[in-house]
């Protein structure tokens, strides 16, 4: 791999929109199902942890007694830098994400609001039009159909029950130091 490549990937990385497009399916994937919203910043991220490393989500769907192979997951996903992640606070967990819902809502792509202590997160209809423009993209195609199966297979787990899977599925993430590498 050069350089060059591995700049491009950090760059790429750090660009918010990449990661708002990735939401915005996310989202539509809970929304067109008869939950409109998803319960808790917590759950976002754990959707998205699937989401992001699909050598995760195919793990956890063979956990799930579901099956795995729908994931899709390419040879060339099950290697690359994006296959790293660094163990935080809730496990694996991106400090970004109330930036990044912030920023849906500022664009007037998402709603938030708030039931008893939990946080909702919804798709505005500007938010279905343009996640409805992503999933169209070839170069969303993947992700727009595994954030459909990661909510087909896991969306009726409440908060609680996606955190304590996600930890029965990958318990090397208890052990580990926050800041540590996670290497699945």
């Amino acid at each position: 791999m050069s350089l060059r490549l591995v700049r491009a990937s950090l760059q790429t990385e750090e660009m918010d929109d990449f990661h708002l497009g990735r939401l915005l399916l996310l989202l539509q994937a809970k929304d067109l199902r008869a939950a409109k919203t998803i319960e808790g910043i917590t759950k976002l991220a754990k959707y998205d942890f699937l989401l992001r490393y699909p050598n995760c989500l195919e793990r956890a769907l063979e956990a799930a007694k579901k099956r795995p192979e729908k994931a899709e997951v390419k040879e060339h996903e099950r290697t690359t830098i994006e296959t790293k992640m660094i163990r935080f606070r809730y496990g694996p967990w991106d400090k970004r994400y109330r930036r990044w819902i912030g920023l849906l809502v500022a664009r007037g792509l998402a709603t938030t609001f708030v039931i008893g202590k939990t946080v909702h997160v919804g798709l505005t209809e500007k938010g279905r039009q343009i996640a409805g423009q992503l999933s169209q993209n070839e170069e969303f195609h993947d992700t727009k159909k595994r954030s459909d199966l990661i909510v087909s297979a896991f969306g009726s787990y409440s908060a609680t029950r996606i955190k304590e899977f996600i930890y029965e599925v990958f318990p090397e993430l208890e052990t580990m130091k926050w800041g540590d590498e996670i290497s699945i």
